[in-house]
Formats: C-alpha cells, sequence, structure tokens
C-alpha cells in the first residue's frame, strides 16, 4: 500500500495573512519537508508569481532532494485559448518539474459564475490541458476546486468533472474542500456516493482540506479510511483564513494510529525540529499546543497526573513523544502533589525519592507560593533553585547581598525620559555601590547590578535579558493587584526562565532579575 504525502507549504500555506517568504525561505522549506519525508513538494505558481518562477529556476540547481518531487502548480488553459498557445501552461512547462498540479473547477456554479464560460468548455479545458502536460511527459495532478460543495450542488456535473481528469490520464483526481465546510461523514459519503457512481477505486484520488469547521485534520483522515491514497496539508496548518489541514497531524495519526506505511524510515522524528524551524522561517510563533509538535503536546500539570506517569510514562500519553521528536514535561503549578514536584526535579537532575522530607517541604512550599500568584510552569530556573535550595549540599550560592536598591525615572525638559538605578550590595565581603542609566526602571536596575557585580563575575558579560513579560493578576479579594514578572535570559548558548511575584512590578523584576543571574552564574561554573 503506498501513499502520496503532498504538501502545499510554500503554495497554499504561503495565503496565510502576514506570512510572506523570500526565495530563500522557500528553499529552506522545501529542503525541510523533505527531511520529513514528504513525497511531493509543491513550490508555487510559475509565470504568475514571479518569486515562484525564481524558485524554480533556482531549485534545479540548489535543491538536492532525498525523499520529495518538487510540483509547478497552475491552472488549465484558458477558455476559448488553444492549451499550446497559453502562456500559462507554458509557464507550467518551463518550470522543469517532474509533476504539475492543475485547479480546475469543479463546481459548475463557479464554471459559470467565476469563469464565465460553459459546462462544455470547462471540461474540454481540463481534457486539453491533462492531455498536453502528460504528452510532454509530466505527472499531472488536477485539485478540484469546491468538490464537495460542487458534488452537493449538481454531483451529474462535478463527477464528469473528476471522470474527464481521469480518462485525460492525470494520476489523481483532488477532492477539494475548498471552503472547508464540510464535516468527516460528509466527505466519507461523497467519496462513497462518487466512486460508486463512475465505477472508479478510491485510490485513484486525493484529499485537500481548508480547516474552516476545524475538521481538516479529521476529514483528511476520514478520506484516506475511505480509500483514498493521496492526501494535501501544510506544515502546521499554514493557509488562508483557518488555514489547512496541518500535515504533520495528518501523518502522525495515520502512521501511529492506523499504522499505515506513511513516511520513510527515520522521518517521523524529525516532526518536531522541521515544524519549529519552518515556524521561524515563516516568523510565526510556534504553536505550543499543536497536536504532536507542540511544545505543549505532552505536558502534564495535574498532580493525578504526574502520580501515573511515574508508575509508566504511556498512562497519560497517548503516544511516546519521542517517536515524533518530542519530549513530555511536568509543569509545577498549583495543582501539583507530590509526585508532580518529584518527576520535575528529576528532570532538572535532582532525585528527591530518597528525600521524602524535602520533598513534602518543596511541595508545601510550591503551592503556598502560587497560591501567591507565584508560577513556575514557565521558570524551570526559578524552580529549580527552589529545589536545590531545600537539598543538603546542593543550593546554588548567591552571588551577592543585597543592602539597598534605587529606582528614579526622570522626565527631561526635551520629552526623554530616563531611568537611573543605584544599587548597594556586598559581592564577597567587599561592599560596591554602583549606578546605571537605562531605558526603564527593570533595564536601569538591570544594568546596575550588572556593574556592581563584573569585576567578581566576568561570565556576566555574556548574559543578555532575551524577554521580559508583565501580568497583572487579580488581589485574592478583587481589591489588590499582584504583579507577576518573567525574565528570559540567554547566555552561553543556553537560555533560562525565572519569575518574581509582588505588588510593585520593580520588586517583582528584581526577584526574577537575581534569580536569572544566580542560576546563569552557577549554571556558568559547572
Amino acid at each position: 500500500m503506498t501513499f502520496q504525502v503532498y504538501d502545499t507549504t510554500l503554495r497554499d500555506g504561503a495565503q496565510r495573512e502576514g506570512l510572506s517568504y523570500s526565495v530563500v525561505d522557500k528553499l529552506a522549506v522545501a529542503r525541510l519537508l523533505d527531511d520529513f519525508g514528504v513525497g511531493f513538494i509543491e513550490g508555487g505558481w510559475p509565470g504568475a508569481v514571479p518569486k515562484d518562477t525564481e524558485f524554480f529556476r533556482r531549485a534545479r540547481t540548489e535543491l538536492d532532494l532525498r525523499h520529495a518531487v518538487l510540483v509547478a502548480f497552475g491552472a488549465t488553459r484558458k477558455a476559448g485559448i488553444a492549451v499550446d498557445a497559453d502562456p500559462q501552461v507554458r509557464g507550467l512547462l518551463d518550470a522543469q518539474t517532474p509533476a504539475i498540479a492543475l485547479v480546475a473547477k469543479a463546481d459548475l456554479r463557479h464554471v459559470e459564475r467565476a469563469l464565465r464560460t460553459t459546462a462544455a468548455e470547462n471540461l474540454a479545458m481540463i481534457h486539453d490541458t491533462v492531455t498536453h502536460l502528460v504528452r510532454e511527459g509530466r505527472r499531472v495532478f488536477v485539485d478540484g476546486e469546491h468538490f464537495f460543495d460542487g458534488y452537493r450542488h449538481d454531483p451529474a456535473y462535478t463527477a464528469a468533472v473528476v471522470e474527464t481528469a481521469l480518462a485525460a490520464g492525470a494520476e489523481r483526481m483532488v477532492l477539494c474542500d475548498t471552503n472547508g465546510g464540510m464535516l468527516p461523514s460528509q466527505v466519507t459519503a461523497a467519496i462513497a456516493d462518487l466512486t460508486g457512481r463512475l465505477g472508479v477505486g478510491p485510490e485513484l484520488l486525493g484529499i485537500h482540506c481548508q480547516n474552516d469547521t476545524a475538521c481538516a485534520v479529521a476529514n483528511t483522515i476520514a478520506a484516506v479510511e475511505a480509500g483514498v491514497r493521496h492526501f494535501q496539508g501544510t506544515a502546521n496548518g499554514y493557509g488562508e483564513r483557518p488555514g489547512n489541514a496541518d500535515i504533520f497531524a495528518v501523518v502522525a495519526n495515520l502512521q501511529l494510529k492506523l499504522g499505515l506505511p506513511i513516511l520513510p524510515e527515520g522521518c517521523l522524528e524529525q516532526m518536531v525540529r522541521v515544524s519549529h524551524a519552518i515556524a521561524e522561517i515563516a516568523n510565526i510563533a510556534p504553536d505550543t499546543h499543536q497536536a504532536y509538535a507542540g511544545a505543549a503536546a505532552f505536558a502534564h500539570k495535574a498532580g493525578l497526573h504526574a502520580s501515573a506517569i511515574k508508575v509508566d510514562p504511556l498512562l497519560y500519553n497517548h503516544v511516546d513523544p519521542s517517536v515524533v521528536g518530542n519530549d513530555m514535561r511536568i509543569l509545577v503549578t498549583e495543582m501539583a502533589g507530590r509526585a508532580s514536584i518529584e518527576l520535575k526535579s528529576r528532570e532538572l537532575g535532582l532525585d528527591l525519592a530518597g528525600h521524602p522530607e524535602t520533598l513534602s517541604r518543596v511541595t508545601k512550599r510550591v503551592k503556598d507560593l502560587e497560591a501567591g500568584g507565584w508560577s513556575f510552569e514557565a521558570a524551570d530556573a526559578s524552580f529549580e533553585l527552589l529545589v536545590r535550595s531545600e537539598l543538603p549540599d546542593r543550593a546554588a550560592p548567591r552571588p551577592f547581598a543585597l543592602e539597598s536598591y534605587r529606582v528614579l525615572v526622570e522626565h527631561r525638559e526635551d520629552g526623554a525620559v530616563v531611568s537611573e538605578a543605584t544599587v548597594k550590595i556586598r559581592v564577597r565581603g567587599e561592599r560596591v555601590i554602583a549606578t546605571a542609566e537605562g531605558n526603564g526602571p527593570v533595564n536601569a536596575l538591570d544594568e546596575a547590578l550588572r556593574v556592581g557585580l563584573a569585576r567578581h563575575y566576568p561570565e556576566l558579560r555574556d548574559f543578555e535579558l532575551a524577554d521580559y513579560k508583565v501580568r497583572i493578576l487579580e488581589g485574592s479579594h478583587g481589591t489588590g493587584a499582584v504583579t507577576r514578572v518573567l525574565v528570559e535570559t540567554a547566555g552561553a548558548g543556553r537560555d533560562w526562565t525565572t519569575v518574581g511575584v509582588h505588588p510593585n512590578v520593580v520588586e517583582a523584576s528584581w526577584h526574577a532579575l537575581v534569580d536569572a543571574l544566580t542560576y546563569g552564574l552557577d549554571r556558568a561554573r559547572v
């Protein structure tokens, strides 16, 4: 049983709002998709889009694909024009790809109102273009645009579109849920009715689903279960409106849940790496809650889950995370029990199994702090420092002791706003006073602290504040507010996140900054 995994990230996926690939980006994404093991990569519309024309030109010499076949996308000939005189069809051939995908109208309403031609001419356009491209030695896929809506409106005509494409030599007729309005049962019923009407096997069909009902993945799987062997999707579900079927979720479900031979050996475990790399190229933050590939896909928060996971990780994981290149994580929150704390500590290299009293103390401290607004699920570094402070001989040494700090904000006559911070600290027995300016009170405080510590800890020059997040939490009685600050610090090839909580945002930031420097300096000594 052979399946055709067809990716259209570079064409249909690029229609996502706010997404724009350069030619270099498209080449990089194509290499990543090939690493994932897809069989076909649709690169764009040569002749119609100059960037895509350039992509195919460069791809001929710059892409060395191991698994995938490059596909050029375009339309059937225009109404009333001979196929060999249509410049758009000529552009498809000039791309020199082994395969070509043609979009064709499969809904009579679109034929008459959008194309403004006749039903018979539309069928002739499909026949002529497919025949011409096959004669030129190309593999041809036909995307039946609006197939499902067209089939509900006029099943006889839409079936004739499918029959015409296959008779002309199309390798697959792809059934497109262009408006994304179908449900799985409707997809299954349409495929069964179509194959019965035409007397063809479902293996000659393909499926392409948009996600407007949040059913694109489910609809794609339903089509495969109905016998379809060619399915299309995009990386991370990118695409117009709510997007397309996420190729990663489709592949993982088919291979892991249905046991179907979808990808070459060793490719499935590249999923997380490829997913995140493509997100980085697209300049879109990875979806942390994306199925299979998201950072939270195998993250567990409830203590009940952790108790079971401690016995057997698969009790609360639907698959082994490593098969898709992901990891299981335990989140430490107010819902955490002893098992959560123990597993999270073990994840960080701290074994509390032999220290039951310490485990109890840490669990109580976490619950008490979380009740006061602290949150450790995104602040592993602060949590590790907390656990180590309760372990004999494992506490991270504090690099300084604070006497006091002061922060001033000055609005000058010229409109400039300048913050100045002064810290008084003791470092290795020496009293140090340091002052610095910054573009805000927290930045000024961070700079002043670094100035005061620089002579004793030169490693600090490699640390930089990578991200800073503030959240205002309602008071326990709704009359006050608590500020929670998350600080992400980068240095020495890694990054870490710390947390601080206080009604005053500067004090909350101070706690997070102190933890960040303490953790970073301790790691630098390892």
